[in-house]
């Protein structure tokens, strides 16, 4: 089998490079132990190179069976909005003083790599995060982060209590103690090493951390300062089925002997072994959809739950549309459309396009019925509501009605072809 064969068989893992400053020259890369573990395992890696205006481009690089978000620059405070940030003008200084290569915020990096997260938060495909890449996660799931750790979190603690996140006299040497939370992946993982405090001593290159929790998360493991290491989502998490989204905010694939490539634990590479195998599984996924039959007939019972999904998403139009037919719509019209996009996580490209604006009317439809109110004001909130919308999202919202037409027009077309082929049977 040739090298290009594999290429097409293999799942392909998507990822961010960084941009460096080297010799007046701009060089991207992405570190060698994180492509040596996806490659080792049986996945592809596809870099997506930080360049301007990349992030307009990303559906040009489906398929995409699994996203790995890694090294990086701070993220730009303002895509958080911490309200609770007290940090004053001279703090802030002192902060990009002593850590001059990570606050140089990448604003394309930051655009290009949120964009991926929730794209995989959208449609469940594997996703994991290191370091800033579990940032990342955190942040596009509405959660927060410390502007800088020193400053916030480890003022409160005495000298000799507060716990060192990043050492740049010992960068690849330096260790702190972390504490595992019983019956998560990091568990199951580094059960083996562990003793009764559940403690494992892992790398540390970071000034920022979770500050809030995004609550669909659930911690891993926790600084004894508190800082939260690794989180999952317990809903989203079964390799064997192709769901995976993780962060952890330590390096498990740097976590070597000095001067050697054993690593610290057994456990090291699990994090990439299990991710590796849940992006496999996605695409087995894929590839089951793109062998359904176009030409499968409906039961009765099936062609029911079709008609009232259909529905589902022709109200979800008509509430945009601020209608007076929408005044007696109850939320759990929508419900049947928000519930088959979220249980169909494994789409071809040509249905995901289509579906991709359908389904944020239909979410969003949801959310909408709850702040209206089903009241007088209803058309007024709802005009104000898109007044906010950027130009990108009225042009979604507009794709949707030409799009539901051609859905339309697809589903006629297939059913005339399969009225003629029942005419031809004896």
């Amino acid at each position: 089998m040739s090298s290009s064969d594999l290429a097409v068989i293999l799942p392909r893992v998507i990822i961010v490079s960084r941009r460096s400053l080297r010799k007046n020259k701009f060089v991207d890369f992405v570190g060698e132990y994180h492509l040596d573990l996806i490659v080792g395992y049986g996945a592809v890696p596809v870099i997506v190179p930080r360049v301007a205006g990349v992030h307009t481009l990303l559906h040009s690089f489906e398929p995409i069976h699994g996203v790995l978000l890694c090294e990086g620059e701070d993220i730009d405070p303002s895509l958080y909005e911490d309200e609770e940030t007290n940090l004053s003008k001279e703090e802030l200084e002192e902060i990009r003083r002593l850590h001059a290569s990570d606050t140089a915020i990448d604003k394309e990096k930051d655009t290009i790599e949120l964009a991926l997260a929730k794209h995989c938060l959208e449609r469940n495909i594997p996703y994991l995060g290191i370091c800033r890449g579990s940032q990342v996660l955190n942040v596009a799931c509405g959660g927060t982060l410390y502007q800088d750790i020193g400053k916030e979190l480890s003022k409160n603690f005495p000298p000799e209590k507060k716990v060192v996140h990043m050492d740049y006299d010992n960068y690849d040497g330096h260790r702190h103690v972390v504490n595992i939370v019983e019956e998560t992946p990091l568990h199951q993982w580094f059960e083996e090493s562990l003793q009764d405090n559940m403690e494992i001593r892992v790398n540390s290159y970071h000034h920022q951390g979770v500050k809030r929790l995004a609550q669909r998360f659930k911690p891993m493991a926790y600084a004894p300062d508190g800082l939260v290491e690794g989180f999952y989502d317990p809903d989203a998490y079964n390799p064997e089925e192709g769901k995976f989204i993780m962060g952890l905010q330590f390096h498990p694939e740097r976590m070597r002997k000095v001067n050697s490539d054993e690593f610290d634990y057994p456990g090291c590479t699990a994090a990439y072994k299990e991710f590796v195998k849940a992006v496999v599984a996605y695409q087995k996924k894929l590839n089951i959809i793109k062998r359904v039959p176009t030409s499968l007939k409906l039961d009765k019972e099936l062609e029911q739950k079709r008609n009232v999904i259909v529905r589902s998403f022709s109200l979800a139009r008509n509430l945009y549309e601020g209608g007076d037919n929408t005044r007696q719509l109850k939320e759990s019209d929508l419900k049947p459309g928000a519930e088959f996009l979220e249980s169909n996580i494994a789409l071809s490209v040509q249905q995901e396009n289509r579906l991709k604006q359908m389904g944020a009317t239909v979410r969003n439809a949801s959310s909408y019925m709850e702040r209206l109110k089903m009241n007088e004001e209803r058309e007024k909130l709802a005009r104000a509501v898109m007044g906010k919308m950027t130009i990108e999202q009225l042009s979604d919202l507009n794709l949707f009605y030409h799009m539901m037409g051609q859905i339309s027009s697809d589903m006629l077309e297939k059913k005339q072809l399969q009225n003629v082929n029942t005419a031809d049977l004896p």
